[in-house]
């Protein structure tokens, strides 16, 4: 399928890895030219150089997008981009009894005020245009929160809370905003929620993975590639009806009657 924006330029926030590069090489394929984003500058510039073979632009930045220069440093190599793909890692795991207030305050941070941030800085030039996309990355959690997963259940409720409304706000102007909400997929992050798991019980990381993998109806991980996919649609010329929505890329984990 045709997805009608080549040409076209996005930010992808956390791209050099996981769900972020799925999404970037995605719209590498589509054509777009890119700003990519991560905080380790040797992986964002492999990354870059390997969809730079797509013969799209590709810049990079190096930052932390949670602090205020990082966040100024990347919206000034993103000016006047048509899309937004906001990503950032997940808090850790834990109980309810491990996190204090400065725990939430990162979470909320990360996850939710620093994609506010990019998308009150860059949704009026895309209103002024007539067109664009955002895409925020946020968690199966939002539709099912996850017992360990406290801090992330919460900021990321935030955000899609304040999506709801703000999609709605400016979709007479052309400009969409969706979340895509990915279960585990075979990245870094599901690293790092199988390894303890496997400490605990005193089994392998690989047993771990396939014990997680038998919870899941699709019976395996999904992957980067076809998440990226899905991002590259809700950014695409065909996603123009489609408001406000929260997308479960998530195997069929998630058992919603409505």
């Amino acid at each position: 399928m045709e997805l009608g924006i080549k040409g076209k330029k996005a930010l992808v926030c956390a791209s050099s890895k996981g769900l972020g590069f799925g999404c970037a090489q995605a719209l590498a394929e589509a054509g777009v030219d890119l700003v990519m984003n991560a905080r380790g500058s040797e992986a964002l510039e492999a990354s870059a150089e390997t969809l730079r073979k797509f013969g799209v632009s590709v810049e990079t930045v190096a930052a932390d997008v949670t602090s205020a220069e990082g966040q100024a440093a990347v919206l000034k190599a993103a000016e006047g981009v048509d899309i937004l793909v906001n990503n950032a890692g997940g808090p850790p795991p834990g109980l309810w009894s491990d996190w204090d207030r400065d725990d939430f305050i990162g979470a909320i941070d990360a996850n939710m005020l620093t994609p506010i941030t990019f998308m009150k800085n860059l949704l009026p030039g895309m209103m002024d245009k007539g067109w664009g996309r955002v895409v925020n990355i946020t968690s199966q959690s939002v539709k099912a929160p996850i017992p360990q997963l406290g801090l992330s259940n919460a900021a990321r409720a935030g955000l899609t809370g304040y999506v709801a409304g703000t999609a709605r706000q400016v979709a007479g102007h052309g400009v969409t905003i969706n979340n895509l909400l990915p279960g585990i997929h075979a990245t870094d992050r599901a690293n790092a929620l199988d390894g303890p798991v496997a400490e605990k019980d005193g089994i392998t990381i690989e047993e771990a993975r396939a014990r997680r993998s038998a919870t899941i109806p699709a019976g395996r991980y999904g992957t980067s590639e076809e998440f990226g996919a899905a991002c590259a649609f809700l950014c695409s010329q065909h996603a123009g009806f489609i408001v406000g929505q929260n997308l479960l890329l998530d195997g069929g984990a998630v058992n919603l009657s409505m």
